[in-house]
């Protein structure tokens, strides 16, 4: 499962010209899931996530938590995370989980990062959404379960 995070001041999802999720300041989260996803890879970026110290404390310094900043989370589905690009100029999407998996743990994720207590907003899995934010920072931090398994 592969995650970009970007910590944003405010971030907005829109489908047919209507926006379907919007947040002020907190995380715009891409998520994407490889065909080897498992809910202990949502449970792991959740708590990764919902953890993760980039917000500014008193003194200027990255450290606090999205929940200290009182933040929200808006979730989109991004299978292009999973582009092969080795070869030609036309990337291919073969790594990414296909999408009844892809949509059940990007489900599962909404779900459990819900229980953290933050607000959660979201795209709808498979549709064509316009994104915009405005990154804070910028601030942008990559997550890969295949990482955890790495030694």
């Amino acid at each position: 499962m592969k995650a970009v995070v970007q910590r944003v001041s405010r971030a907005s999802v829109s489908i047919n010209g209507q926006v379907h999720g919007e947040i002020g300041q907190g995380f715009l989260i891409l998520l994407g899931v490889g065909p080897a996803d498992s809910e202990a890879d949502v449970a792991y970026l959740v708590n990764k996530i919902s953890k993760l110290r980039v917000f500014s404390d008193d003194q200027g310094k990255m450290n606090l938590a999205l929940a200290a900043v009182n933040g929200a989370a808006l979730v989109v589905s991004q299978f292009t995370l999973y582009a092969d690009t080795r070869k030609g100029n036309r990337p291919s999407f073969t790594g990414a989980a296909d999408p009844v998996l892809g949509k059940r743990l990007y489900e599962a994720f909404l779900s459990k990062f819900a229980q953290t207590g933050c607000p959660v907003a979201h795209g709808e899995f498979g549709a064509d959404m316009q994104v915009s934010l405005t990154n804070d920072g910028p601030v942008t931090i990559i997550f890969d379960t295949e990482e955890q398994h790495a030694g």
